[in-house]
């Protein structure tokens, strides 16, 4: 990272971060809490499969960093959940003005080979679970700043398999892509009270990437140098966009591997096709070849896409 998050940036305020207990979640709590934020760990301690809580995994996390952190060891994937973590903010601390959606689980599998149970349960601690503690926080967040405190700010943890899709991952994709609609949506929403809604991509050695189980010698390449960045260099632009000074910046998709930033192109039309009273006898396929054909997508993985030496 360029600049480093200045010590007590975030002084006073308040964040909740979900999945704040380890990899990149507890990356993050350590950064906020390190700028002078109070931090709401909001973790049940679950494998990368969503089984077996633990509550005293966030409970650990929170004695380390210390004064100024809580533990919420519920799994806040329902509405009752969300808000309970949210009230246990603004209950002690007062307020809440930063909120980090990072938890996820994978349960991958082929398409042809899935279960709907697992489809349903990456689903909701992956996508519902930000919607249900966005929908708890930001009615906060808006009356805050109506009673004249800086406006919040939200980032939310997607993937880079929701924006290039990757073997087997249909629940995990599907769930992050849908992150990045909720994201723009909440900037869109929050705008007039000045709150903004970011979302970031990393790459950094977390439980996702030591799950990922190499099907040939470029993903056994892509892993060993994803397990070699720290994720670190994610908590500090989660800061430097939860500063007051990155008040202008909202609805944007960023990547962060090691010392590199990437702001990510989003979904707009990129070529037209009208068609006239010529075109109606004509094949549809053979226009969209003819007028598309060398701008249709191709199906390289977020794992090829990627697999380059990171700056660290």
């Amino acid at each position: 990272m360029v600049e480093q998050v200045r010590d007590e940036s975030l002084n006073g305020r308040v964040a909740l971060v979900t999945g704040g207990a380890r990899g990149i979640g507890l990356a993050i709590s350590r950064r906020l809490h390190s700028c002078g934020a109070c931090v709401v760990i909001a973790d049940s301690g679950v494998s990368i499969s969503g089984e077996t809580p633990d509550p005293e995994v966030a409970a650990v996390a929170a004695q380390e960093l210390g004064d100024r952190a809580l533990a919420f060891g519920s799994d806040i994937a329902s509405p009752e959940a969300a808000a309970a973590a949210v009230s246990r903010a603004v209950g002690h601390f007062g307020a809440i003005d930063l909120v980090v959606n990072n938890a996820a689980i994978l349960r991958d599998s082929l398409i042809f080979k899935g279960s709907a149970a697992n489809w349903d349960a990456v689903l909701r601690n992956n996508l519902s679970a930000a919607y249900h503690v966005l929908a708890a926080a930001t009615p906060f967040l808006r009356d805050q700043v109506k009673a004249g405190r800086a406006p919040g700010r939200i980032v939310n943890i997607t993937s880079s398999a929701g924006l290039y899709g990757n073997f087997g991952q249909s629940a995990y994709a599907s769930a992050k892509a849908g992150l990045l609609g909720l994201t723009r949506v909440v900037a869109m929403d929050m705008a007039r009270s000045g709150v903004t809604c970011n979302a970031i991509a990393p790459f950094a050695a977390t439980r996702v990437t030591e799950s990922i189980h190499p099907a040939n010698a470029g993903q056994a390449q892509y892993k060993e140098r994803a397990l070699k960045i720290s994720p670190r260099f994610v908590a500090d632009l989660v800061a430097l966009l939860c500063r007051d000074d990155a008040r202008d910046i909202t609805g944007q998709l960023f990547c962060v591997r090691g010392r590199e930033v990437f702001l990510f192109s989003q979904p707009r039309p990129i070529e037209r096709l009208v068609l006239t009273e010529d075109d109606r006898g004509a094949p549809l396929t053979q226009l969209l070849r003819e007028r598309f054909g060398s701008k249709l997508t191709d199906l390289t993985t977020d794992l090829e896409a990627f697999n380059t030496e990171p700056l660290l």
